[in-house]
C-alpha cells in the first residue's frame, strides 16, 4: 500500500485526508512546506499537491526532485508546463496531473469531446461558463480551459470563457453548443469538494508501476 504526504493543508488537504483515512492509506504527513520534508521520508511517499500556483512553482523542482512518485491538483501553471514536464521525466518520477480530478468532470470532458466531434462542420458555437467560490484565485479555471482546449480541438471552433465568483460555490461548468436551429447544453455541478479528494487519491494509487507524466483523464 502506498504511503503519501499532502502539500497543503487548506480545505482540500483536510479532504483528502480524511478519503487516504477512509481507504486505510497512510497518511505521513500533511504540509503547509514541502521542501522542509526528510527526503529520506519523501523517496517512500507519494505527494498530493493541493496549493497555489505560486507555491506549486517553487515546489515542483523539489517534488520531482525527492518524492517516488506525485499527483497535482493544483492549477495556474500552464505557462511552466513543459518545464514541469522535464524536471519530472529526468527525474524518472511519475507524475499525474489534473485541472480537476472528479470523477465526474472527466465523464463531462469526455461527452464534451464526443458531441464537439460529432457537430463539427455543423455551424454550432461554443461557450463556456464556469462559476466558483471567492477565494478561488485563477480564473477562468484550470478546468474551464482544459474543456475549451478539448472543445476545440474536436470542434474546430474556440469557445468563449466566462468566469463568475461568488460566494462559497465549489464549482460549476457549463457547455453550450448553439446553432441556429438548436442548443445543446453539458453541466457539472460539484456539491462539494470530495469529489477532487476521492479522485487525488484514485490517481495517487494509479502511480505504483507508473512511469511518466500523464495527464488524469488519458489513465481512467
Amino acid at each position: 500500500m502506498i504511503k503519501v504526504i499532502i502539500s497543503g493543508y487548506g480545505r482540500m488537504g483536510h479532504m483528502i485526508e480524511k478519503e487516504l483515512l477512509s481507504r486505510g492509506i497512510q497518511l505521513v504527513e500533511a504540509s503547509e512546506n514541502i521542501t522542509a520534508t526528510d527526503p529520506e521520508v519523501a523517496k517512500e511517499c507519494v505527494c498530493i499537491d493541493f496549493t497555489t500556483p505560486d507555491a506549486f512553482r517553487a515546489n515542483y523542482a523539489f517534488i520531482a526532485r525527492h518524492f517516488k512518485a506525485a499527483v497535482v491538483g493544483t492549477t495556474g501553471w500552464n505557462d511552466i508546463q513543459a518545464d514541469v514536464r522535464r524536471a519530472f521525466e529526468e527525474a524518472g518520477t511519475p507524475l499525474i496531473y489534473a485541472s480537476n480530478f472528479s470523477l465526474g468532470v472527466n465523464a463531462l470532458f469526455a461527452a464534451a469531446a464526443k458531441a464537439s466531434a460529432l457537430l463539427k462542420g455543423a455551424g454550432y458555437e461554443p461557450s463556456i461558463e464556469e462559476i466558483h467560490h471567492i477565494h478561488k484565485l485563477d480564473a477562468p479555471s484550470g478546468t474551464a480551459i482544459t474543456l475549451g482546449n478539448l472543445v476545440e480541438k474536436a470542434l474546430g471552433e474556440k469557445p468563449v470563457i466566462s468566469s463568475v465568483r461568488e460566494g462559497e460555490v465549489p464549482g460549476i461548468h457549463t457547455l453550450t453548443l448553439k446553432s441556429d436551429c438548436d442548443e445543446l447544453t453539458l453541466r457539472h455541478e460539484a456539491f462539494s469538494r470530495e469529489g477532487l479528494a476521492k479522485g487525488a487519491v484514485v490517481a495517487a494509487l494509479m502511480t505504483e508501476g507508473l512511469q511518466g507524466v500523464h495527464e488524469f483523464s488519458e489513465l481512467l
